[in-house]
């Protein structure tokens, strides 16, 4: 797998503003985040597991009021910071895990055969 850099490990507030980018999955253009929650980053594809919908309630923001919770601001349903997984309200399974990997200051992400940069 390759590694590619997404962003300073910086841009990545706890349970703040996620860092947005674009991936090929599936063999379609989809739009992705990431964050941080106790101190780890995280990253999904930006698509409820309820409906393919985008989830962030305004550009970049995830966390419910707590941050505790991300959440789809379509349905409400809400998914788990460090694993996706579904928590509560309507979802049908768990987000789609994008592998990252910090270390000198930097967020990287690992593409894998399934999970593309969107080249331009």
């Amino acid at each position: 797998m390759d590694a590619i850099a997404l962003c300073n490990s910086a841009d990545l507030v706890e349970a703040g503003p996620a860092v947005p980018f674009d991936v090929i999955y599936g063999g379609q253009s989809c739009r992705a985040f990431a964050v941080r929650w106790r101190g780890q980053v995280h990253a999904y594809l930006n698509r409820c597991a309820h409906v393919a919908m985008e989830m962030d309630w305004q550009p970049n923001r995830f966390f419910d009021d707590s941050g505790r919770w991300l959440l789809c601001a379509s349905h409400g349903a809400a998914y788990e910071p460090d694993s996706g997984r579904c928590a509560g309200g309507p979802c049908r399974g768990g987000l789609v895990k994008i592998a990252l990997s910090e270390s000198e200051g930097v967020v990287r992400w690992h593409t894998a055969f399934n999970l593309q940069p969107l080249v331009f």
